[in-house]
């Protein structure tokens, strides 16, 4: 009996000298270039100690809270010339914890790696439905979502495991870049497939995987020559994040006091034009910023220092443990623009040829100007964000409609006309996303009911003008969904083969159906080209009004030409050549890229185009 009392004392007195339960991040670098380095330290009462680091390392800055449990440790890198020091938590003279954190050995081009940019084609994966490559992890007992693939808005289990064994399919595709949305922990009780309600930002969700899966598909993306893109999310978490379960700070997130005076929720209004709107009521604004952009993903507030510190450390962490290729950030005008100017700068500061791509989901081309580094129009409040590239909505709202629609001064094939009439307002206009449909929005094979004919049109087009064409995925075998009557769930259906005993397998092109065979076909040759194409890279554009619902543009530099033809008419259109003779001097012949067939092109000449077609033309 006395034995068992001895060792209940000993386990009691061991339970609570263990204080420390989480340390973020776990493990940095030697070598970067900014060597200021915020270490989290959370754990019961843990503020209560003295703390020191072994080594004599001096700490540069203490940050204790109003929460007890959190300590806030500033370490000058420089100063540290081992590959690991202490964390000693002390009462008096006694210590009652301690970690040893360990700085790694950076590789030497971390700093200048490349990133995506218009030499690429980025691809849209949602990991949960895309492939289940480890039926293992589908469920996970610490997780509390299980897998249940006949609930359209449940886990279906797709997985990392699942993209690296597709990576053939990829890269024959012809896409370089591979942008998955959040593959983070997101443990919330339902619709968690989606990602964007994290929870633990240092953890791949188990039921995709781990962290060293993670690395292993950036690793072999990188062997093939493509990159990997993380979705990041600098305006909110998931409710059920930890650290939103025990804030360190009452104002680590925007919160809302009721009638009672209780803290609470209050939603977003979503009018992000409040961030330059010169006429704004200030509690609209207060609205659309600090607001929740839902119930179950509560707003962080970037201009707290210690959150946009800790928002600044951990996407640096995985771009250096990751190796990855870039960032696309998600909803970014919801957030303190003042702060993400500070955080995009951080960023591209320790990555100088890093890109960062931010969703400014707005319809007016000035607007998401504005976001692009070096905006002119952000000039004129003294503003820069530092962002290097922004998302082309207008494109993606006018190219359906442009297609629907029969030509008149401002509509159909004039839309596309007078979108790109907006060049001008972009102070990168190479560096900017260009997509015709992504997780968010109507599948567009739906919009125009699978005819591969509006498809085609669609994809020559942002294959070839200027910016980083991205594709959804599925888009190129026909995949549909309908937003409207299914809701989000039907928009992110499974592919097809990606799961044990599935009916069929569109990953492989000899079992695809003959319709699959027809999108596949014209992508793969497409992206493919364009590859090596470095007049659509980085290229100047010279474009001609639209008549009969054609539209006719060119790219050209001083060693190449194309010439781009889009015929939305109903039928056959034949124009003369001669009103495009100045970008066709010196051409006699032009070569369209899908077909192989050749045209003559030169201005003396007459042109033939099919109804609802488009022609590719390298000029010769």
């Amino acid at each position: 009996m006395k034995k068992h009392i001895i060792f209940l004392l000993l386990l009691v007195a061991a339970i609570s000298f263990a204080q420390i339960q989480k340390v973020e991040p776990a493990f940095w670098w030697h070598g970067m270039k900014n060597p200021e380095l915020q270490i989290l330290v959370y754990g019961k009462d843990i503020a209560k100690y003295q703390v020191e680091l072994s080594d004599n390392i001096k700490v540069q800055d203490l940050t204790k809270t109003e929460n007890p449990n959190y300590v806030f440790i500033t370490v000058n890198t420089n100063g540290v010339n081992n590959s690991s020091f202490k964390i000693n938590f002390k009462n008096g003279k006694k210590t009652v914890d301690s970690y040893t954190y360990e700085l790694k050995k950076r590789n030497p081009h971390s700093a200048g790696r490349n990133s995506f940019s218009s030499k690429d084609v980025m691809y849209l994966i949602m990991p949960d439905r895309f492939a289940n490559g480890d039926l293992s992890n589908d469920s996970q007992p610490d997780l509390t979502e299980k897998v249940n693939r006949n609930l359209p808005s449940g886990r279906h289990g797709g997985d990392l495991r699942g993209i690296i064994n597709n990576l053939d399919y990829l890269q024959n595709l012809g896409v370089t870049a591979l942008w998955l949305t959040p593959a983070n922990e997101d443990n919330e009780k339902k619709t968690s497939y989606h990602g964007y309600a994290q929870t633990d930002l240092y953890k791949i969700d188990g039921r995709y995987g781990t962290n060293e899966e993670y690395l292993e598909l950036s690793r072999d993306l990188q062997k093939r020559g493509m990159m990997l893109i993380q979705d990041y999310v600098t305006n909110h978490w998931g409710i059920s994040h930890w650290m939103i379960q025990d804030l360190p700070t009452q104002d680590w997130i925007h919160q809302f006091k009721d009638g009672e005076g209780k803290y609470g929720f209050k939603r977003s209004n979503y009018r992000i034009t409040s961030q330059f709107d010169t006429n704004i009521a200030e509690i609209d604004k207060k609205e659309a910023l600090n607001g929740w952009f839902d119930t179950t993903m509560p707003d962080l507030n970037q201009s707290n220092p210690l959150v946009l510190k800790y928002l600044t450390q951990n996407a640096i962490w995985w771009i250096e443990y990751a190796e990855l290729g870039g960032l696309r950030v998600d909803t970014y005008p919801y957030n303190d623009k003042i702060a993400m100017a500070k955080w995009a700068k951080a960023i591209t500061d320790e990555y100088p040829n890093f890109n960062i791509v931010g969703e400014a989901w707005m319809q007016n081309p000035a607007h998401i100007s504005f976001w692009q580094k070096d905006s002119k129009i952000a000039e004129i409040e003294n503003y820069n964000s530092y962002l290097p590239s922004v998302m082309d909505f207008p494109l993606y709202t006018d190219l359906p409609n442009a297609l629907k629609e029969q030509e008149s001064w401002d509509s159909g094939m004039m839309k596309l006309y007078n979108s790109f009439g907006n060049d001008f307002l972009y102070p990168n206009i190479n560096n900017i996303l260009v997509f015709f449909e992504n997780h968010d929005t109507e599948r567009f094979n739906e919009i125009f009911k699978d005819d591969v004919r509006y498809y085609k049109m669609a994809m020559s087009l942002i294959a070839t003008v200027r910016g980083i064409p991205q594709i959804y995925y599925g888009s190129e075998i026909g995949m549909q969904g309908d937003k409207n009557k299914g809701g989000d769930a039907d928009i992110r259906r499974d592919f097809p083969g990606g799961w044990k005993g599935d009916a069929q397998n569109a990953f492989d092109p000899k079992t695809q159906t003959a319709a699959q065979k027809e999108f596949h076909g014209f992508t793969q040759k497409l992206l493919n080209w364009r590859k090596g194409k470095e007049v659509i890279h980085s290229g100047k554009t010279k474009h001609y009004m639209p008549r009969e619902n054609v539209y006719v543009y060119f790219r050209y530099n001083d060693n190449d030409k194309v010439m781009v033809i889009i015929n939305n008419n109903d039928k056959e259109q034949t124009f003369d050549l001669g009103r495009f003779a100045e970008s066709l001097s010196g051409v006699t012949k032009g070569k369209d890229v899908i077909s192989g067939k050749e045209f003559l092109v030169s201005p003396e000449n007459k042109m033939t185009v099919s109804a609802k077609s488009s022609l590719i033309l390298e000029l010769q």
